[in-house]
């Protein structure tokens, strides 16, 4: 295969996108995912393997713990890495598109034909908006729960089928933090339910908090481990992607009942 090519946008994108959902430790050559998207781009995996690094050597995240990656990312690297954060709902429709054409078209035709179902009669525009939002909604689960290993960040249960990547300001609120992954929690189904509801919230040292209704609640056993013995408890930190305290402190103070 080629290599030293110039990486162009539409791959920079696609590049970032697998970047998001692959744990730091599998950010290697041997990665089946990482040799299928070389194959697809026709590169070698090294040559994609050192790209996904680079990106991980811009990541706040990393650098905080000292991780300094190749330290070889380049300006357009840099410039993908700015336009994500941006804003996070456009690059993650638009990468998460490229990506399920060029590694699960199948995929992507299914989800086509899915909202022409649930839509009568539907014109492109409205076909391509129900597209964009569940490309944009995979995008955000898929990110947000392979950076908390899938596991709930406040009870640690990891049974994927059991698990909900939450957004912390509603995916009403705010267009552009639809996609932000660090807008995001991974949470079991029920404490996923009482953050929602505003049950219980996160203060600013990444501790659990819980609602004076929560407080009042019927003390059975289940009642007892799973909301009062972790009250006060931090939560599990993601490997990347931190939960943004600006979008903690909205929580707290328009949602949380206190």
């Amino acid at each position: 295969m080629p290599s030293g090519k110039e990486w162009h946008r539409a791959e920079l994108i696609v590049a970032f996108n697998l970047y998001c959902k692959v744990p730091f430790g599998q950010l290697h050559k041997s990665n089946p995912l990482i040799i299928q998207l070389a194959d697809k781009l026709d590169r070698t995996p090294s040559s994609v393997a050192m790209k996904l690094v680079n990106f991980a050597s811009l990541d706040p995240t990393h650098k905080n713990r000292g991780v300094r990656g190749l330290s070889h990312a380049s300006t357009s690297d840099r410039q993908i890495w700015e336009e994500f954060n941006g804003n996070w709902e456009r690059l993650s429709y638009e990468s998460q598109k490229a990506f399920n054409k060029l590694i699960a078209q199948p995929l992507y035709d299914e989800m086509l034909d899915r909202a022409e179902q649930l839509i009568d009669k539907p014109t492109e525009t409205e076909k391509e908006s129900t597209v964009r939002v569940r490309l944009v909604q995979s995008f955000f689960r898929e990110t947000v729960l392979s950076s908390y290993n899938f596991s709930c960040s406040m009870c640690r249960l990891s049974i994927a089928k059991l698990l909900n990547a939450s957004h912390i300001i509603p995916w009403s609120v705010e267009k552009k933090r639809r996609g932000d992954p660090t807008n995001g929690l991974s949470l079991c189904v029920l404490h996923d339910r009482a953050f929602d509801r505003g049950l219980l919230s996160i203060d600013d040292k990444y501790r659990m908090i819980l609602s004076k209704e929560l407080k009042m609640g019927y003390r059975n056993d289940l009642y007892k481990v799973a909301f009062l013995s972790l009250e006060g408890n931090k939560i599990m930190l993601p490997e990347k992607f931190k939960p943004d305290l600006t979008a903690l402190n909205y929580h707290r103070n328009e949602i949380f009942l206190k």
